[in-house]
C-alpha cells in the first residue's frame, strides 16, 4: 500500500526535475527519494519515471497518475487544516451580508485576505439592500451586516460605523432638468422618480419617493440602468454614477439643496447569537481599521 509520504516525494521530483534536487528539497538523501520511488512503483505495480542517462522521465502511467496524486495531497493537507482549525475553535463558516451598493475594493480586499489567513472556513457572501442585510442578521442567518446607517440604536445586534457614501442625483441628458441651472424640489416632484426599495418594500430614509410618478428598483445599479434609459431621476452613489457621467450616459443634477451631493454613513451590524471566533474576530478588525 503506497503511504501519503511517498505521493509527495512522487510530486516532488516531477516539480524539481531530477531525484537529486527532490531529495535537495526534501532534505533527505538522494538514495532515500529513489527507494521511496522504487517502493511507490512496486505498491501499485506500475512504472512511474523511465530512467535513461539518470534523468527520470514520467511514463505514459506517471503522467495519467501524477495530477491524481496532486488532488490526494491537496486534500490531505485541507484536511490537516480543517483538524486544526477544529482544535483552534476556529468557525467552520461565517456568513457577510453587505448592501450591494457598499462592496468596495476596500472590502474585497479584505475578503481575500482572510480567504487566505482561514483557508478552511467557508465563507457566504450575500447582497440586498441595508433593509434585507439588516433582517438577515437579526434573523441569525447572516454574522456579520454591512449597511446605510440611520443613527438608531438596536437592542438585538452590535453596530459600529464604518465611514461615508456621497449619493449624486441624476438624470439622463435627454431628460428636462438635465437643462436646469438650479434644480429645486418643486422641479424633482414634476418628474418621473426612480427610488431604491427592499424586497419588503421599504424605502432608504435619504432618497424615499417625493414626486407624484414612480418606478422603484431593488438595486441601485437597476435604478442607474433606468436612469440612463431616460425613464427619470434618480439618487445613485457616486461611485456609481462618475463613470456612467463620464460616459455621458448620465448628468449630476444641480440640486439647490444638495449641491455637493448627500452624506450617508455606512456601518457594522454584528449578530449576538453567534460566539466570536477568531474569524470574525479578524474580520471586524480588519473591517474598522480600513476605513
Amino acid at each position: 500500500m503506497y503511504s501519503f509520504e511517498q505521493l509527495k516525494i512522487f510530486t516532488t521530483v516531477c516539480e524539481c526535475g531530477s531525484f537529486s534536487a527532490a531529495a535537495r528539497k526534501l532534505g533527505r538523501a538522494q538514495s532515500g527519494v529513489s527507494q521511496s520511488i522504487a517502493n511507490l512503483e512496486l505498491a501499485i505495480n506500475q512504472e512511474l519515471f523511465t530512467r535513461d542517462k539518470n534523468l527520470p522521465k514520467l511514463t505514459t502511467t506517471g503522467q495519467a497518475l501524477l495530477p491524481i496524486a496532486k488532488s490526494i495531497l491537496n486534500q490531505q493537507h485541507y484536511f490537516d487544516q480543517k483538524v486544526e482549525s477544529l482544535d483552534k475553535s476556529v468557525e467552520n463558516e461565517l456568513c457577510i451580508a453587505i448592501d450591494e451598493c457598499l462592496v468596495s475594493d476596500d472590502l474585497l480586499v479584505v475578503l481575500s485576505t482572510l480567504a487566505e489567513q482561514f483557508p478552511v472556513t467557508n465563507f457566504e457572501v450575500i447582497t440586498a439592500s441595508t433593509f434585507d442585510v439588516e433582517e438577515l442578521v437579526r434573523l441569525n442567518k447572516a454574522h456579520v451586516g454591512i449597511i446605510f446607517a440611520d443613527g438608531e440604536l438596536r437592542e438585538d445586534m452590535d453596530f459600529f460605523t464604518l465611514g461615508q457614501v456621497r449619493f449624486l442625483n441624476v438624470a439622463s441628458p435627454e431628460h428636462p432638468l438635465a437643462i436646469l441651472n438650479v434644480v429645486r424640489d418643486t422641479d424633482l416632484k414634476a418628474y418621473r422618480q426612480i427610488v431604491h426599495r427592499s424586497a419588503t418594500q421599504k424605502e432608504l430614509w435619504f432618497s424615499y419617493g417625493i414626486s407624484s410618478k414612480f418606478w422603484y428598483a431593488n438595486s441601485h445599479q437597476m435604478l442607474a440602468k433606468l436612469a440612463c434609459q431616460n425613464i427619470g431621476w434618480g439618487l445613485i452613489p457616486d461611485q456609481m454614477a462618475m463613470p456612467l457621467i463620464e460616459q455621458g450616459k448620465l448628468v449630476q443634477l444641480p440640486v439647490a439643496h444638495e449641491k455637493d451631493g448627500w452624506l450617508t454613513t455606512t456601518g457594522c451590524l454584528v449578530s449576538r447569537s453567534h460566539s466570536a471566533g477568531p474569524v470574525l474576530e479578524s474580520l471586524l478588525e480588519a473591517l474598522q481599521t480600513s476605513h
